[in-house]
């Protein structure tokens, strides 16, 4: 038996892993017993930050993460695909119904046991092991006692939340709908090379663009400016400092660094060329697609610290968005987290104990995507220590498995939560009759593909394998079918 405290991505992910392998599993999940200052349902993997799992190419790292998780039966990813908004080149989601076919999945598999609880110390004396993937909002009790076993190596980050706006209150004489660079799923192919006319994918819009965009002037990007920079915020715990993570600022910590800092950063216009003027805007606000209906859409980049009265006035400075109705004003939570180098081992296990897993964001990565990963590695692992079997990370060379890596191995000191990113992958190496790519698109291709082959071969090696699945539980995961290795371009 698996004993799993917290139903997100990674707890949920790595139930289904573990059960999948014939393993039973009981996941704790504190809500609706016990509240959270971000969450809104009862329901496991509630998405609480952006509906967007990013970049969905193999041109990006976190393209090749997700499409490594597919191969490896992710059912993270199986609902994130079934659930796809328009959204660009990125996967985006209907929040709702993604949250919705985590949860009837975990909750209608035979060998999954749900306990709505909340669990206030890291168990001892269970027979079985224990995957701790309680997220950044670990409750108060768990949390001192983590940092009771980990000691100082137990940190903490601000995290920001964007506003969602609702659809027909948006002034659409003032935006106009594109994607950055025109760049979306149409046509393309997982490589992300062009394929034949009329052969697009999942995500495409009607061919203008997945994103409503807001166009400045310099006058009206100064007046906005001003207003945010002046705009009073939502107070911090006393006892805290004002740690953020670079990856994902409040616009009024952006702000403050510089009036450009913005222009060059969520508001950034280029690639956005106005059909009405034929030129790029001075600065734009983009509009992602929150949900399937069409009606919700979020402010992209746009995590906040305002108060929610500063934000209903300072953002209804945006063009088009002056009267705004806002299904969601922003919001600032503390987020927990271990220091992974000294904490973990990559195959997700604490140091200090076989038995004891760490798996989500308190583990050391930034990301629903990576959060997801972590969960998958962790499952799996925790099921072969129950059934005997070796524990296993795919190689480096892979995105899973460079993530692992750099969360045991990263310089312990001043540590910060990670995305992933083709740095942290080993880089390519020249081989017989093979040269290394000159150009960096060219190089993070190739990397990609390298990735795949050697997760491939890791699979057929033997470490992976996966039960066969019956039916009476919402049917077997979807079969993603293996891509062949692309020619060189």
């Amino acid at each position: 038996m698996i004993q799993i405290i917290g139903g997100g991505l990674a707890g949920s992910e790595a139930a289904w892993q573990a059960a999948q392998r014939d393993v039973p599993v009981t996941i704790h999940e504190m809500r609706p017993v016990r509240a959270t200052a971000v969450h809104k349902t009862d329901r496991l993997a509630e998405l609480v930050c952006s509906n967007s799992f990013r970049g969905d190419k193999l041109d990006n790292a976190v393209g090749l993460l997700k499409e490594e998780m597919r191969r490896l039966g992710s059912l993270v990813m199986r609902a994130a695909d079934a659930a796809r908004v328009p959204a660009g080149a990125a996967l985006a989601v209907d929040r709702e119904r993604f949250s919705a076919e985590v949860t009837h999945a975990i909750a209608s598999h035979p060998r999954i046991t749900l306990v709505r609880e909340e669990i206030r110390r890291i168990p001892v004396a269970l027979d079985g092991p224990i995957i701790i993937a309680t997220g950044p909002l670990t409750s108060d009790s768990l949390s001192a006692d983590i940092a009771a076993m980990v000691g100082s190596d137990h940190l903490y980050f601000y995290d920001a939340v964007s506003p969602i706006v609702l659809a027909e209150s948006i002034d659409m004489s003032k935006v106009f709908r594109a994607s950055r660079w025109g760049r979306s799923l149409r046509g393309v192919d997982a490589l992300g090379r062009r394929s034949p006319q009329g052969e697009g994918g999942c995500g495409v819009d009607d061919g203008d663009g997945d994103y409503l965009n807001c166009p400045f002037t310099a006058a009206e990007y100064a007046r906005f400016y001003e207003a945010l920079v002046s705009a009073e915020r939502a107070p911090l715990h006393e006892f805290d400092e004002a740690r953020f993570f670079e990856g994902c600022l409040p616009i009024e910590v952006m702000a403050s660094r510089g009036v450009d800092t913005l222009r060059f950063g969520p508001m950034k216009p280029v690639g956005l060329v106005d059909p009405r003027t034929g030129r790029e805007p001075y600065a734009a606000v983009q509009l992602r697609q929150d949900n399937l209906a069409g009606d919700h859409f979020s402010l992209v980049g746009f995590q906040t610290q305002m108060k929610w009265g500063e934000q209903a006035r300072v953002l209804k400075l945006i063009p088009g968005l002056e009267a705004a109705e806002f299904v969601r004003y922003g919001m600032i939570h503390r987020n927990t987290y271990i220091n992974g180098p000294t904490v973990l081992r990559e195959t997700w296990q604490t140091r200090t104990r076989d038995d004891l897993f760490f798996a989500g964001q308190i583990s050391g990565v930034e990301g629903y995507v990576e959060s997801a990963a972590s969960g998958l590695l962790a499952g799996r692992n925790a099921a072969a220590l129950v059934s005997g079997e070796p524990i296993s990370v795919p190689p480096r060379t892979t995105a899973i498995g460079a993530l692992a890596y750099y969360v045991s191995h990263a310089a312990p000191r001043n540590y910060q939560p990670t995305n992933i990113a083709f740095g942290i992958i080993p880089p390519l190496v020249p081989e017989a009759g093979r040269r290394v790519p000159q150009k960096k698109a060219d190089r993070k291709v190739a990397l990609s593909e390298r990735a795949l082959a050697d997760l491939e071969a890791w699979m057929e090696a033997g470490s992976f394998r996966l039960t066969s699945l019956r039916q009476g539980y919402g049917g077997p995961p979807k079969r993603y079918p293996r891509r062949r290795k692309a020619e060189a371009t």
